[in-house]
């Protein structure tokens, strides 16, 4: 007999008859005579209850002492079940312990908190929580790349040792060796793929990159890890608006994607985790996206406070880096649907963001979502060669440095636009998990390193 997945006994338990599962124990208990085994093998969200019997089961007496985590192979029938939003069981002939867990296995029958199973992040995917929020992590990542395949994107592996720093922001993680002098440079962490990824779509048109960005950021808060996925299209011969439509399209298919292929994963997230997340989800499909100018949301922020409005920080004014609780007001409270904030003061924004017209302000978008904030950053790209390098002096950006990158604007370089979809902050936002070391297999961040 061969084996069959638990996703399998599902789908067809109602034309299936005798089984064979190879998985792991949940949970076990028996009352002498009779014995039930909660089961899960990990292609579904769902367990299988298992019935082991003394008068039916051969090595009922093992199956007794299996315990919690233990990994087993089982034959049995399967039969309606008795049990209310049940619709079967499996009545157990073979069983047989394939590794016996130790008795001091973590995850027992209980609740467990989060921060438990942090410390616990090469188990915690076991639970039903964990197994399903990576699942979800699984089947958006692919979901991205099939995005970009259809739009006729290609991926770019952008490096991930680096000497430039993308963001200016100076919070690299540092590359060194046994061997001094490995580079003829400092070496870091690659904390954005763009600026490798703007030299492709000057031969392509159309690239994106997928890879892991790292960040050294003393921070601890439950939207901050030192370590993140992110995703970076890069497009030639487009604009601002035309870059906000694309941002626009790509996130909504991502969530359409969620609703059709993670359909039995939110609904449990939805009844355990976060009773508004399907509707949410729904709502951001239905809804067309707001344009908002910064002036004009620095306006409105004022103005809720002028009439009573308090927030942590009420010192708004133009040129302000918004607050996560200023953003959030907008897009909940204000419009009640996702945000674009563009045309930003350029002295708040990277170096590499094109200067509007009126002399203080950056082509540059921020996509904002209700319960998250921003989830996308973006913005067309400077394209005249003297203009940027006076950006680079004003931020006290070595030139010489980062020349090659410097140099596409004199070589063909008409027009470009990207963005940046922090894929963790992103999940979050699909699965309503409020805390971003949650989505991610083994998070870093500062302080002690585990796993």
């Amino acid at each position: 007999m061969e084996t069959i997945s638990i996703k399998e006994v599902f789908k067809n338990y109602k034309s299936l008859d005798e089984v064979r599962l190879v998985g792991w124990v949940r949970s076990n208990r028996d009352s002498g005579s009779i014995g039930f085994i909660s089961f899960f093998d990990g292609t579904c969200i769902n367990s299988v209850q298992l019935v082991y019997k003394k008068t039916d089961t051969e090595n009922f007496d093992e199956a007794r002492t299996v315990r919690t985590g233990s990994a087993i192979m089982v034959e049995g029938k399967v039969v309606p079940s008795i049990k209310e939003n049940q619709n079967f069981e499996i009545l157990l002939k073979g069983f047989k312990i394939l590794k016996q867990s130790d008795e001091d296995y973590p995850l027992q029958k209980k609740e467990h908190t989060s921060e438990f199973l942090r410390s616990i992040a090469h188990l915690r995917q076991r639970t039903n929580k964990f197994n399903t929020v990576m699942k979800i992590r699984s089947e958006i990542a692919f979901a991205i790349h099939n995005f970009f395949h259809q739009n006729d994107f290609v991926w770019v592996s952008t490096p991930i040792i680096t000497s430039n720093d993308a963001e200016g922001a100076g919070e690299n993680f540092y590359v060194s060796s046994k061997e001094k002098n490995f580079f003829d440079k400092n070496a870091t962490l690659t904390v954005s793929g763009q600026l490798h990824a703007e030299a492709y779509a000057q031969a392509y048109k159309r690239v994106y990159t997928f890879g892991p960005t790292f960040r050294a950021e003393k921070s601890n808060t439950n939207r901050h890890i030192s370590e993140f996925w992110m995703v970076e299209p890069e497009v030639a011969f487009c604009d601002i608006n035309q870059l906000m439509f694309l941002i626009e399209t790509f996130v909504k298919y991502l969530i359409r994607f969620a609703l059709k292929n993670c359909k039995e994963e939110i609904a449990f997230l939805n009844k355990s985790t976060d009773s508004g997340l399907a509707q949410r989800l729904l709502d951001v499909v239905d809804a067309e996206f707001v344009k908002v100018e910064y002036k004009e949301a620095i306006r409105i922020l004022k103005s809720k406070i002028s009439e009573g409005h308090r927030f942590e920080d009420n010192d708004i004014y133009f040129g302000k880096d918004l607050a996560s609780e200023h953003e959030k007001y907008l897009c909940e409270v204000i419009y009640n649907k996702p945000v674009f904030l563009y045309n930003f003061p350029q002295e708040i924004k990277a170096f590499y963001m094109k200067q509007n017209h009126d002399g203080t302000t950056v082509a540059a978008c921020d996509l904002l979502v209700p319960g998250i904030g921003e989830i996308v950053g973006g913005s067309q790209r400077e394209d005249d060669y003297k203009k940027i390098v006076k950006r680079c002096q004003s931020f006290g950006i070595k030139t010489d440095e980062i020349d090659w990158y410097l140099n596409l604007r004199r070589y063909g370089y008409f027009k470009s636009s990207g963005f940046g979809l922090g894929f963790e902050r992103f999940l979050m936002y699909i699965t309503g998990i409020n805390n971003i070391k949650d989505v991610i297999p083994f998070p870093r961040s500062y302080g002690p390193i585990n796993f």
